[in-house]
């Protein structure tokens, strides 16, 4: 039987959270309401949550430094609510580590949407075909479809955000092709929530962050001038379960 998923949501506005809150239970959704960061800490203990949808303006700690910390913490999907809609509070929040973002004010049909397709992204690929191998060797990097695993070339294991995943497992069914922004978004997004083109160029930002040995010189990930991105290493597939 397949478990409910357990939405927390961080919000301070009460209406938008009752609202919110009886929409996601009315789509079988189980959804725990807090209205800061201390009470999110407190529901964090208390309980497990597959997603959390985080408003960035909140009383005492602001949704960017509980993102920062959420992040830091895991990998748990994050969806950020921002009242603002600038481009600059959307990259923020994604340089924090969030997976997606809304813009206040929204459509309960479309954050319904957009945690669906998160909770997607985060739950797996499909199993691999018989004959086919889950894991993926590049440059001493170890990657396991199946699981949503990545190794480094010391064997340990390195925390990806989904979206982040998503990215990578699309430079790598693809190497040494030049893919633009839009290509990278129809791969890894569908263009479902109409995610803005920026989103791309943060995404390998924090993929560099967490898998070059010199985040400003990058050697996996290029960057192709008037063309989009090029992940450069050789891929062999490997029938090998890294890590045993």
């Amino acid at each position: 039987m397949t478990r409910t998923p357990h939405i927390l949501i961080v919000e301070d506005d009460r209406e938008i959270a009752t609202l919110v809150s009886r929409f996601l239970r009315n789509n079988d959704f189980r959804v725990r309401a807090v209205a800061n960061g201390r009470e999110m800490d407190v529901a964090l203990r208390d309980g497990r949550f597959d997603l959390i949808v985080l408003d960035l303006m909140l009383p005492g700690e602001d949704g960017l430094s509980l993102c920062r910390r959420l992040r830091n913490d895991g990998a748990m999907p994050i969806i950020m609510l921002t009242a603002k809609g600038e481009e600059i509070d959307r990259i923020l929040g994604l340089e924090m580590g969030a997976d997606d973002y809304l813009v206040k004010p929204f459509n309960p049909r479309e954050l319904l949407a957009r945690i669906r397709a998160v909770l997607r992204r985060a739950g797996g690929t499909p199993a691999p075909e018989v004959g086919e191998s889950s894991m993926l060797a590049f440059a001493g990097w170890q990657l396991d479809k199946a699981v949503r695993r990545l190794l480094n070339p010391a064997g340990e294991r390195v925390a990806l955000t989904g979206a982040e995943l998503d990215l990578l497992l699309a430079f790598c069914e693809r190497p040494r092709r030049v893919l633009s922004r839009d290509q990278l978004l129809d791969l890894t997004q569908g263009r479902a929530a109409a995610p803005f083109e920026r989103s791309i160029d943060v995404l390998v930002s924090r993929l560099r962050q967490k898998m070059e040995r010199n985040p400003r010189e990058p050697e996996l990930i290029q960057t192709i001038r008037s063309g989009g991105y090029m992940f450069s290493p050789e891929i062999q597939s490997s029938p090998e379960n890294p890590g045993g």
